[in-house]
């Protein structure tokens, strides 16, 4: 390594606690994504509670713990607020010390450049400083430089469990633009286990699997259904499938390491797995580590319908919680109560559909079991009231459970309806035909 790079990295190395002085009273601290968020960093700055209030923290699914959030259960002096939840930021909204901020992941980026309050202070965990001075954001890099754009202070929080990730655009930053360099202890990422895809999922996973083909370009969202897809895609026939997701994920872990994904047939970023962040398993993250045939883009690029369509047989498969017989979809709550967030899924949704081929599957099994152990139908009527709508009946394609798939597009309410009960529980359908009269969607043929 050149000899002044390694006179900046010294100057420019201090302690967790050194670094967090910087942070204000009112300030506005952003973090890296998922797994690139702050650690140590943040524990250091949850020791200055009784110096500071009412330090606003953004995270994007805060994965590591929330020391500051720890430290202050009133909110008064850390108050955090997320684009999309993790199982953390939901304990933390649930107590009422974080909120949620609702977003279409690809205009991530220019609502943290133009929208929203100017971030004083970025921290982001990084891999280790290359012979070129450069630090990767490795498993997350969606919006980092949006916000460092912005920042006042730029804080670099070192792992080297961090996996380097190649570019891509915007997936790495020089010493030149870091104020401060944190060495951690190192401690290993989180990680996220697979889930283990029910026999209903895996249902699901061969109904859309009979409408692949060879050259499918995949995104994937996260469960046990795009599991099982995984899983099948490596155990069939199909071959040369590209990858251009948000997410990147131990699914195609499966599917490249069985050989079905080339690339070939890309009409752009050919040959190369495109992603803007990574979770998944330790493995995962070593088989993203410094490979050349996996690349980190920034999400406006990744999520950008008008990138998406460039790409011909364009397949998009997520989950969603329920549906209504208008073909709305809610994917983010349940009534009122926040699970996730939008994140990318309608960014893909419309993207899919306009790619010349492209397809968008939004699943779920057909039932779930209640609170006091009775099946509902995840395809209502109505959504249940204070749901949220994630993906507009406008937008929505194809909708699938363990009984089918239901195309909306170019249907009329009556032809949507009908559909959507052809595809739910057998136990409904007729409940479902009576709700769809009553609400004036529904029409007998002969």
């Amino acid at each position: 390594m050149d000899r002044t790079l390694k006179e900046h990295y010294r100057k420019k190395l201090v302690t967790a606690d050194e670094a967090v002085r910087v942070v204000k009273s009112g300030d506005w601290v952003e973090y890296g994504f998922g797994i690139c968020g702050a650690n140590e960093v943040d524990e250091a700055l949850a020791r200055r509670k009784d110096e500071l209030r009412n330090v606003n923290i953004r995270c994007d699914i805060g994965a590591w713990p929330h020391y500051t959030n720890m430290a202050d259960p009133t909110g008064e002096h850390f108050y955090w607020n997320s684009w999309h939840f993790g199982g953390l930021d939901r304990k933390y909204y649930n107590e009422g010390i974080l909120s949620y901020i609702p977003m279409k992941f690809h205009e991530l980026p220019k609502m943290t450049k133009e929208d929203c309050a100017p971030t004083n202070v970025f921290i982001v965990m990084v891999s280790p400083m290359d012979r070129h001075g450069y630090f990767s954001f490795g498993a997350g890099a969606p919006s980092s430089w949006a916000a460092i754009e912005r920042a006042e202070y730029v804080i670099v929080e070192v792992n080297e469990n961090m996996p380097r990730v190649l570019g891509g655009n915007q997936e790495s930053i020089h010493i030149s633009q870091v104020d401060y360099v944190v060495e951690s202890k190192n401690p290993p990422l989180p990680t996220l286990a697979a889930a283990e895809p029910t026999d209903v999922e895996k249902k699901i996973a061969e109904n859309i699997i009979d409408n692949l083909y060879d050259g499918c370009c995949i995104q994937l969202g996260i469960g046990g259904i795009p599991n099982a897809i995984g899983a099948m895609i490596a155990d069939s026939d199909l071959k040369d499938l590209g990858v251009h997701t948000e997410m990147y994920v131990d699914a195609y872990l499966k599917m490249s390491r069985a050989g079905k994904v080339t690339g070939a047939r890309k009409r752009i970023d050919r040959y190369k797995q495109v992603f803007s962040f990574a979770m998944g398993s330790r493995e995962l993250y070593d088989f993203i580590d410094d490979n050349p045939g996996v690349i980190a883009y920034s999400v406006n690029y990744t999520n950008n319908p008008l990138i998406i369509s460039q790409i011909h047989n364009f397949v998009s498969i997520n989950a969603c919680i329920e549906v209504d017989l208008f073909g709305q979809v809610c994917s983010e709550s349940v009534g009122t109560r926040h699970i996730s967030g939008t994140g990318g899924q309608l960014d893909f949704v419309e993207g899919a559909y306009k790619s010349k081929g492209g397809q968008s599957f939004i699943c779920m099994s057909s039932t779930f079991t209640g609170k006091d152990g009775n099946e509902v139908s995840r395809i209502r009527p109505t959504l249940t009231p204070g749901a949220i709508v994630t993906d507009p009946r406008t937008a929505v394609h194809k909708i699938v459970t363990e009984y089918g798939i239901a195309s909306m597009k170019g249907k009329s309410t009556w032809e949507r309806a009908e559909a959507l009960i052809n595809i739910a529980h057998p136990d409904f359908r007729d409940e479902l035909v009576k709700e769809a009269e009553s609400m004036k969607i529904w029409r007998r043929r002969g």
